[in-house]
């Protein structure tokens, strides 16, 4: 596969390896309303601070569990007159690309800047990206090219979904030389693809359900009507676009290939009648394409309806879009008017072109539901949170959201926009929800490695975990034993730490362990039993803090 380069790749394509870990400083938290010291643990979180470092925080908690990713990066358009600075020259970036990249940097073009910053954010979102989650990336033609060939890299070429251009600006860009620009890209990936797409057409569809009468005793059907009720079935118009399909017997789904879960074929019958097939069709004036899947249940035939969905297979958008979205609800002016009734006092110059809440619930209406999370790393205005919540609202999800923004507006802008769709403005009814907001914490370790412990050892407790199983810890305090972290896949977890105390691994603390495991794993200042001893019970000593690992 082609690579792209560019100068001060080589030190920034494992960066986010040595982004060092900050805690998350719980500032305040915002509930029915009010906002007090008391965290609220709704799941909603925004966080003020470096979206790299931010990222990494996040990892403990959420690797492999964000549903659904938006990123509104810069454009690197070079205009120096945004709020947001949108050609990577912010003192902050340029700070962080002389100490990263070195006096190599200084050579960088304005090309090679925006890769810089991008590469390891996009490292790390990866990892926070569930199996069967998809990101989605607004940009416009200045880097989309450069994007693609990362992505590449970085999510795999065979999990590219699509590449939506978006009408956002009818009007056109007056800025532009020859050609006036109305559109901008929304680039898709999916974190896994499986080889073969399946589907339900049993539960969650629209169903359309009739009973097509027995032509005679042979057990024939008659379809005449089926045709003329569903002009898809029509064999005159359609010869050759009806197909089998494979049924699960233990789970009552239904696949378009057969495998070994799906190995009962249901073969079409034609022309006077069939056990079950499935045929497409469009609706142009929804922009939906569907199947229409009939089964013959009972003596009756069954007629599903249900968007065209590659659904579960890691490509994760429920229904088969089309990839130029033109709206006008989708238009940069809408979001623009949204903004402006949340802030009467601003204007388009004061914030310029927040997406539109329609664009962002459409996105999250085709790869999230339930209690799935979004998390949006460029968070500028909190337009991902409004739709968030607005979608909670119409199909009465419990949807999270997880904001992150560099910028001094996070507090001012991002979280009071966000309290004020809470509460209801202008003339919109509030949505309700909580939120909690955090700054960026002091980094879990010391300089000279050792553990940094006014972070707090329940900070330490969850870092350590997750270093060991990948996953975040639960259940942080047990009664059976203080030092017990958890168990995971037969293996039981002890940090032994008091803070400025040292601690030690001997006979007296294990004959403590009242917890069963097949293996034991322990961290602690300092072990007096032998390797012999240690061996024959499957315990491991780590020593703290040496063999913490830093990721």
């Amino acid at each position: 596969m082609p690579t792209l380069h560019w100068i001060g790749k080589d030190k920034v394509i494992n960066h986010h390896l040595a982004v060092p870990f900050k805690v998350l400083a719980h500032q305040y938290g915002f509930d029915k309303g009010n906002q007090s010291a008391t965290e609220t643990h709704s799941g909603n979180k925004i966080i003020h601070g470096d979206n790299l470092e931010a990222l990494k925080a996040l990892l403990p908690e959420y690797e492999g569990r964000i549903k659904c990713i938006y990123i509104d990066p810069p454009y690197n358009t070079g205009n120096e007159g945004w709020v947001y600075n949108d050609n990577v020259n912010d003192p902050k970036i340029k700070k962080w690309l002389h100490e990263v990249v070195g006096k190599e940097g200084e050579d960088l073009s304005r090309h090679d800047k925006w890769l810089c910053m991008m590469y390891p954010r996009l490292k790390l979102l990866h990892k926070l990206l569930a199996d069967d989650g998809a990101i989605f990336i607004s940009l416009d033609e200045i880097e989309t090219f450069h994007l693609r060939s990362i992505m590449n890299e970085i999510f795999g070429e065979n999990n590219f979904i699509a590449q939506i251009t978006l009408l956002c600006n009818p009007k056109g860009r007056s800025q532009d030389k020859y050609f006036s620009t109305n559109h901008e890209y929304i680039s898709i990936f999916s974190k896994t693809k499986k080889e073969k797409d399946s589907f339900s057409v049993i539960k969650n569809d629209t169903l359309i359900e009739k009973e097509y009468k027995l032509v005679d005793n042979s057990g024939r059907y008659r379809l005449l009507e089926l045709r003329n009720t569903h002009r898809e079935f029509n064999r005159q118009n359609r010869p050759n676009l009806y197909y089998p399909f494979y049924i699960n017997p233990d789970t009552g789904t239904v696949s378009l290939e057969k495998t070994s879960a799906f190995n009962i074929p249901v073969f079409p019958l034609w022309p006077d009648g069939f056990e079950g097939c499935w045929t497409w069709g469009t609706d142009l004036a929804k922009k939906d394409n569907y199947l229409l899947v009939a089964i013959k249940s009972k003596g009756k035939w069954k007629v599903y309806r249900k968007s065209y969905a590659t659904l579960t297979d890691g490509e994760n958008v429920k229904k088969k879009l089309f990839t130029i979205w033109q709206d006008s609800k989708f238009y940069t002016e809408k979001g623009q008017s949204a903004f402006g009734n949340l802030f009467p006092g601003l204007n388009k110059n004061d914030f310029p072109q927040p997406k539109a809440i329609d664009l962002l619930s459409e996105i999250f209406t085709t790869c999230t539901s339930n209690d799935d999370i979004v998390l949006d790393s460029f968070a500028g205005s909190g337009t991902t949170a409004h739709a968030v919540l607005n979608l909670n609202k119409q199909d009465g999800g419990t949807r999270k959201f997880i904001l992150i923004e560099m910028e001094e507006y996070a507090e001012t802008i991002t979280a009071e926009r966000v309290k004020r769709v809470m509460n209801g403005y202008a003339d919109k009814e509030a949505t309700g929800g909580s939120f909690d907001f955090y700054e960026l914490g002091e980094p879990l370790f010391n300089e000279d490695g050792t553990l940094n412990e006014t972070v707090g050892i329940e900070k330490i407790r969850r870092y350590i975990f997750y270093t060991e199983t990948q996953t975040a810890l639960i259940n942080t305090l047990h009664s059976k034993n203080p030092y017990l972290l958890d168990v995971f896949n037969h293996t039981a977890y002890y940090f032994i730490y008091e803070p400025g105390t040292i601690t030690t691994l001997n006979h007296g603390f294990l004959s403590s362990i009242q917890t069963k495991a097949e293996q034991y794993i322990i961290y602690a200042d300092n072990c007096v039993l032998t390797k012999d001893f240690m061996a024959k019970r499957n315990i491991i000593f780590k020593k703290i803090p040496r063999d913490i690992t830093q990721f």
